[in-house]
């Protein structure tokens, strides 16, 4: 009764002294100098007061113990401390975490939360933390990122910087979209940042040279599964500079890396410029290559704007000198059945030329998507393909027909020059006279006398079968062909052709194959519409590569010196046609016509836009 009685005036005193200042001031709290009364060969009171805790009450965690008689009496014991009570954010951001999945709790790592002492950015710290459990990833240590933080460099990459603090999320499959993503949006966080790359001596323009090549185009548009990330080439921890002979990026080691994708990669293969530039002196065969496709850009364009916009000028020019002579005499004819229908092209023809608009629009809406890469329309045109890869098996496909049109286009080219019969003359003869595609001396007349009537001195010419636009644009097929054709097929297989071109081979194939796709849709969507639909005497539309059919006026006013040859041989009348063609070949052409200018139109709009707001 006597010792009962002795353990409870101790306890008055005890709550007298320590207890009743603490609630006076921090209200129900209990002041921690009562519970390291008991506590302290556990808990420092030193250590405890100048951790980052120290200002808070042992009750502040460990809340079942304000019934401290309880606690002294062995009849209440702490409980797991619950630390969403304070510290809500990082609780939440923990539980979606990859390590409350693997029960992995708050404690785990705060361990020492006693004596946890203020963060302050040492990243040293974060490192020590990780490994301490995730000891398969010390090879991190040995990287420039490793070697930088235990060095003190707080730029450089420490665990938390690629997987957060709390918010680790769980990576799943390594093929998800997900996990691909991952694994280049890290890097992007920091070199990215140009001063951050600059100031510690690495090469800054990576994430720009990467976002210009597929791999990045491809990362871009939101499909990193289909290409290769950062860490596909670099690792995720075991980052080394290629110089050292452990890198993945080391010489020795690039055919392994490359043939994780590319099975059959060789040594050659490895050639490719991973990080290839514009720069004169780093890079000088990308460089000349880009300075050469620049020039044929600027200068087609240059000449061919300059001839459309003059083009149009004098055409308004005409058309209101024609309502007006209308306006003071009337409709009147000098021409006999003047819409008597005569046949410019034959149905293979028009075959033809549906198989180019149908190749021609399929390679445009799957390619320039992907050459503009970092604009928001880009990636509207991937996700109605369904992804990128739907995109690239549409694209190939297109490519084919591509194929099959160009062999057409030869066969017919062998076909005229040695096996016809209704055209006279020996080989030379027939290659550059009047019925051939091939340019000749006429067209330089023909050119001077467009330019003439543009600045209004002289007539108007007309021409004969073929004039001079229109064979530029038949010999830019040939020259397309070899340029996008070939640097596509070398882009298709690069494995094959890695067997024996060196890997810049490649580098030089992009750039290429960009430029001229550049080249040829704004070309065609551009000149080609207004050459054949867009002059003020075709607007808005010129249907005669869909029907084959020409009216007489329009034979004789554009193309005078073809129906006087005609004449002059007796076979105009092997040209009439008595049957025009029916309502719904009609209906079907030109919708499909109005609808292919459209997209064109459309095309360019959204090209324009993205050199006014993109990257390029």
């Amino acid at each position: 009764m006597q010792h009962a009685l002795s353990r409870l005036l101790m306890s008055l005193v005890l709550l007298l002294f320590l207890v009743l200042p603490a609630i006076a001031e921090n209200g129900l709290a209990i002041d921690p100098k009562a519970c390291l009364e008991c506590h302290e060969d556990v808990v420092s009171v030193e250590e405890f007061s100048a951790s980052v805790h120290g200002q808070n009450a042992c009750t502040s965690c460990h809340v079942e113990l304000s019934d401290l008689q309880g606690h002294m009496d062995g009849m209440v014991m702490p409980k797991p401390v619950s630390c969403v009570r304070c510290h809500k954010p990082q609780t939440a951001e923990h539980y979606a975490s990859v390590h409350m999945i693997n029960d992995v709790s708050c404690a785990d790592c705060h361990s020492d939360i006693h004596t946890l002492t203020a963060w302050k950015g040492d990243d040293k710290k974060v490192v020590e933390k990780c490994i301490s459990c995730h000891d398969d990833h010390t090879d991190y240590l040995d990287s420039v990122h490793g070697q930088g933080v235990m060095a003190g460099n707080t730029d450089s990459a420490a665990c938390h910087d690629c997987h957060n603090l709390h918010e680790i999320k769980p990576l799943g499959d390594p093929n998800s979209r997900e996990n691909r993503e991952f694994h280049t949006s890290v890097c992007l966080k920091c070199h990215a940042n140009e001063e951050m790359m600059e100031r510690n001596g690495v090469f800054n323009v990576a994430v720009e040279t990467y976002m210009e090549s597929y791999h990045g185009k491809n990362y871009r548009l939101g499909f990193p599964e289909l290409v290769a990330g950062c860490a596909d080439c670099h690792t995720s921890h075991n980052v080394l500079p290629a110089s050292d002979p452990k890198s993945s990026v080391n010489e020795a080691n690039l055919v392994d890396v490359c043939a994780k994708c590319h099975a059959n990669a060789t040594p050659l293969f490895t050639m490719y410029y991973a990080h290839g530039s514009h720069d004169k002196d780093k890079y000088p065969i990308l460089y000349y290559t880009f300075l050469a496709m620049t020039g044929l850009l600027v200068s087609t364009f240059g000449v061919f704007w300059i001839h459309s916009l003059l083009w149009m000028f004098r055409g308004f020019v005409e058309t209101r000198e024609k309502k007006r002579e209308l306006m003071e005499h009337g409709l009147t004819h000098h021409i006999d059945e003047p819409y008597k229908m005569y046949r410019r092209f034959t149905k293979r023809h028009v075959f033809l030329h549906f198989l180019v608009i149908v190749s021609f629009l399929g390679l445009s809406l799957t390619g320039l998507p992907l050459k503009f890469a970092d604009q928001p329309w880009a990636k509207s045109f991937m996700d109605f393909f369904g992804s990128a890869a739907n995109a690239a098996l549409i694209h190939r496909f297109c490519a084919g027909i591509t194929f099959i049109y160009f062999g057409l286009a030869i066969y017919m080219s062998i076909h005229y020059l040695f096996i016809r019969q209704d055209i006279r003359g020996n080989v030379l003869q027939r290659l550059f006279g009047p019925e051939s595609l091939c340019p000749n001396f006429r067209d330089i007349r023909d050119v001077t006398n467009m330019v003439r009537w543009f600045l209004f001195r002289g007539p108007k010419p007309t021409f004969d079968r073929w004039t001079y636009w229109e064979k530029f644009d038949f010999i830019a097929v040939f020259w397309g062909m070899f340029a996008i054709g070939g640097s596509g097929l070398m882009l298709w297989f690069p494995e094959f052709f890695g067997f024996f071109l060196p890997g810049w081979a490649f580098n030089v194939a992009t750039i290429v194959h960009s430029d001229e796709a550049l080249l040829a849709t704004g070309f065609i969507f551009t000149v080609h519409f207004f050459n054949t639909h867009g002059r003020p005497e075709k607007f808005p539309m010129d249907f005669v590569i869909f029907n084959g059919e020409m009216p007489k006026e329009e034979f004789i006013h554009e193309r005078g010196d073809q129906w006087k040859r005609y004449q002059a041989e007796g076979i105009l009348h092997k040209y009439e046609k008595t049957k025009p063609s029916g309502i719904l070949y009609d209906f079907f052409f030109k919708a499909f016509g109005f609808t292919a200018v459209f997209i064109g139109i459309s095309l360019v709009v959204l090209m324009v836009y993205a050199f006014m707001h993109g990257s390029h």
